[in-house]
């Protein structure tokens, strides 16, 4: 059961990255991520990530399909982690 924490932090850091590559890709006019790409990452157990990156970059935040969708993802991954640990 290691291996879930292992895959909910490696898919979040991976997203966090992303968040920040894209808005930076945003702001020089550059090719952007994917909205797909995002999502499928924030799912595949990055919602944490994905949810702290939107925050911490400023990214997708007026998307309130992104505000709710990431931090419904993040809260369920982690209270699914917390719940199967304990």
């Amino acid at each position: 059961m290691e291996y879930l924490w292992i895959i909910v932090v490696g898919m979040s850091i991976a997203a966090l990255f992303t968040m920040r590559h894209d808005k930076r890709q945003a702001q020089k006019g550059g090719q952007r991520v994917p909205e797909n790409t995002l999502w499928l990452l924030a799912i595949l157990g990055g919602g944490p990530g994905a949810y702290a990156g939107m925050q911490m970059f400023r990214h997708k935040t007026k998307h309130t399909s992104f505000r709710i969708g990431f931090l419904m993802l993040a809260v369920a991954q982690l209270f699914l982690l917390v719940y199967l640990y304990n």
